[in-house]
């Protein structure tokens, strides 16, 4: 499973990185993006940003794709 957010529809605020800390992480632009172990995909960010999602974290990452009021986090099988 991997994950990707699209940084233009995020609304910061933040739910993903409560829900999903090894995953999702907001940088200084107020937006969130994707982690990939210590590296944070923010360059390129969007869909170019798809990271992995670790073993045993699925169901987090998919609870903070539901719970984004922004609908911004994308999941790919």
């Amino acid at each position: 499973m991997k994950v990707w957010i699209d940084q233009d529809l995020c609304t910061g605020d933040g739910l993903c990185e409560e829900i999903a800390p090894d995953i999702f992480t907001l940088l200084d632009d107020g937006l969130a993006y994707v982690k990939d172990g210590d590296k944070v995909l923010s360059d390129p960010a969007g869909p170019e940003g798809l990271g992995p999602v670790p073993d045993g974290q699925e169901e987090a990452s998919i609870e903070a794709a539901e719970e984004c009021p922004g609908e911004c986090i994308f999941i790919e099988v």
